[in-house]
């Protein structure tokens, strides 16, 4: 059994893929509408995080921000109120790395290992198992959960002890965002000058200018089809972290600086909840 705490876009994404590998996701979600979608998806339904946990040989989050991963496991009705002989939790939420290992620490410290094992990558490419998995922790307890994380994920890399997958995460989602304003503002350029925009997208997949953003970004931007699979206020507070963390460890972080400033007008005209490659939309802005 595998309990499974927080089903948006990435946790649905993984309690499916755990489905089809044959395990049994019990789920727990403050939405109503995720815990049914997880319910038609044949998932057992949890009452709480505690009640995810019960049985369970494994519990996996996945959440916006470290107070949330932090009272899902340690809270009231948190996942250690009913924890097994045996429990190893896998944080797959994406928060600041001195967090995600002081929360190791404390679970380490009443006799549970926990890995951070952020995806890298979109909802949608973790759905299909194309974003790989990044893992901080404890090599052995990597080695025990291995299987489990294959099933979520075609390629999986071990990065250093906990906090270590936070970290690289924080790397990964960095380079994507800005490949992502790259690529928003190239196709702006290109259509401001009169070029037609799928014959440009297709050049530059075909050039040396060339990102997995164009594959999966590209038509959107074009579209306008913001159906979300990252949202932008997500990006936005991921990129609050790596300017924290950046800052802390004397890493100029000049380019992110600036698209943190549009990532808040992008919020600012109500596209947060929007998916991430509607960046365009406030570049578009500016000219238009």
């Amino acid at each position: 059994m595998v309990g499974l705490i927080g089903m948006g876009l990435l946790g649905s994404a993984l309690a499916e893929n755990l489905g089809r590998a044959g395990h049994t996701v019990r789920g727990y979600d403050i939405a109503p509408d995720r815990m049914h979608e997880h319910a038609a998806r044949g998932g057992v339904l949890a009452r709480s995080p505690a009640d995810a946990a019960r049985g369970a040989s494994v519990v996996i989050t996945c959440l916006m921000t470290a107070e949330l991963v932090r009272e899902a496991l340690l809270g009231a009705d948190g996942a250690l109120t009913s924890a097994s002989s045996g429990l190893v939790v896998i944080d797959q939420s994406t928060i600041h790395p001195e967090t995600s290992a002081a929360i190791a620490a404390e679970l380490r410290d009443r006799g549970i290992p926990m890995l951070d094992a952020p995806v890298g990558g979109s909802s949608g490419q973790a759905r299909r198992r194309e974003a790989p998995v990044v893992v901080g922790g404890d090599p052995e307890v990597f080695a025990r959960c291995r299987p489990l994380l294959d099933a979520v994920a075609q390629r999986v890399h071990h990065m250093g002890p906990n906090g270590s997958g936070a970290r690289a995460k924080l790397v990964i989602n960095l380079i994507l965002g800005l490949n992502r304003l790259a690529l928003a503002e190239g196709l702006l350029f290109g259509l401001r000058q009169g070029l037609d925009g799928k014959a440009l997208l297709d050049l530059l997949k075909d050039s040396g200018a060339y990102s997995r953003a164009m594959d999966i970004k590209g038509l959107r931007m074009l579209e306008g089809h913001f159906e979300p699979e990252g949202k932008l206020a997500q990006h936005l507070k991921d990129v609050d972290l790596m300017l924290e963390v950046g800052h802390a460890a004397g890493a100029p972080l000049m380019a992110t600086a600036l698209h943190r400033q549009l990532l808040l007008a992008g919020v600012a005209a109500g596209l947060g909840e929007r998916d991430n490659s509607s960046i365009v939309s406030v570049l578009r802005s500016l000219v238009e």
